[in-house]
């Protein structure tokens, strides 16, 4: 494939190739890796996706009790997952965006899929800032929230490319 062309797609399809230096992983080391990633201060979370027929499912924490409530007040009712499958011949992370629709019932998330659904490659960023009377009954910012899907990929990109594989993103057809 000619290089534009193939830089271009890469692009579309926000594949992001490792280094040709880089020392290649076995898909264990790449999977310990990965879910080294999880840490309780970030909004995201990487498990086994096993049960869905995938590697990985990296994923917001929006049932965790942490940050639920965050999502809630964000008055989020969209999220989205990226479900990662390992091509050990091709020494490739496919993987696939998929958006889900949360339903909020007395401040609790109840998460469904879509009715118009979405399958690919997909950005999104949402912030913003709550106002209010504080405890001290002073009015001033009560919360801030900022959910952006970079914030999920680039680490697993950066972890992917430097065990010497390749992140591709999907649009079409599976993983």
């Amino acid at each position: 494939m000619m290089a534009p062309l193939k830089s271009v797609l890469d692009f579309l399809t926000n594949t992001k190739r490792p280094s040709p230096t880089a020392a290649v992983s076995s898909p264990v080391e790449l999977k310990k890796k990965i879910l080294s990633l999880n840490r309780s201060t970030a909004p995201f979370q990487i498990i086994d996706g096993s049960s869905e027929g995938v590697d990985l499912i990296a994923e917001w924490k929006i049932v965790d009790a942490k940050w639920y409530q965050i999502f809630a007040k964000a008055g989020l009712h969209d999220v989205f997952k990226i479900y990662m499958k390992f091509d050990s011949a091709k020494k490739e992370v496919r993987a696939k965006d998929k958006r889900f629709t949360v339903e909020w019932e007395a401040g609790v998330p109840r998460i469904s899929l879509t009715a118009s659904g979405f399958s690919g490659q997909m950005y999104s960023k949402e912030f913003g800032k709550a106002y209010a009377f504080t405890e001290e009954l002073k009015y001033g910012e009560v919360y801030t929230y900022k959910f952006n899907t970079t914030e999920i990929k680039a680490p697993i990109q950066k972890a992917v490319t430097e065990s010497g594989w390749t992140y591709k993103g999907t649009v079409f057809g599976g993983l």
